[in-house]
């Protein structure tokens, strides 16, 4: 609970550096996976909203407000505009999502640690690096989450591995689009897009990638979450 009496100044530096370490642990995940929001990002969202927390009912006392918690509030406005900046539409879809949700749970992280609620801002931030590391890579292994990719087959014998990655695609159940076949230089080029998930792209790679071949994969619409 909050103390009663005005917060010194060790209190309140505890809580901001508290908050912002919080809010980096978070943005190292993002930047790992090269994802928006890393570190400053997330340190600076945590440590605004423990400011701003911290702000909210300090200046209350002062002023004899009895309405302490109106800037807390208008945080949560504040964040929402944040978080819409970090969807995108790409491709007929939407992309940052999980972005823009991580920045609001950051700054909820930020307002538990300026309301000195340590143990609760710990316990959060560790059910949403959970959620971003174990439950992404679950979501990738069971293919939970497909995308459209464009891949690139550059080979010298176009014709039989035309036809090979047809095959292939038709074992996986995967059905290409824009598929066509031409010639750069003395190479041979197969490309196409397919919706395909993690598993299904390692297949397609494990299968074709072989001396004589090159197998690449791009994204045909943002990865970034």
């Amino acid at each position: 609970m909050l103390a009663v009496g005005m917060l010194s100044h060790h209190e309140i530096f505890l809580r901001l550096g508290f908050a912002a370490l919080l809010g980096a642990a978070i943005g190292v995940e993002r930047d790992v996976h090269r994802r928006p929001a890393g570190i400053r990002t997330s340190a600076f969202v945590c440590m605004g909203s423990a400011l701003f927390t911290i702000l909210s009912f300090e200046l209350a006392r002062l002023t004899g407000d009895t309405s302490g918690t109106r800037i807390a509030s208008n945080l949560v406005q504040g964040i929402g505009f944040l978080g819409a900046g970090a969807i995108l539409r790409e491709a007929g879809g939407l992309v940052g999502l999980t972005t823009a949700a991580t920045i609001f749970a950051e700054a909820a992280i930020g307002m538990a640690v300026g309301g000195g609620l340590y143990a609760v801002a710990g316990f959060s931030t560790g059910v949403i690096l959970f959620g971003l590391v174990v439950l992404g890579w679950f979501a990738r292994w069971a293919n939970l989450k497909p995308r459209i990719m464009g891949f690139r087959i550059t080979t010298s014998h176009a014709e039989s591995v035309a036809s090979e990655v047809q095959r292939l695609l038709a074992e996986l159940k995967i059905k290409p689009q824009k598929f066509r076949v031409s010639m750069v230089g003395t190479s041979s080029i197969v490309e196409f897009q397919a919706e395909v998930g993690h598993r299904q792209q390692e297949k397609i790679v494990e299968q074709l990638n072989r001396i004589g071949i090159v197998t690449e994969i791009v994204p045909f619409e943002g990865q970034h979450e």
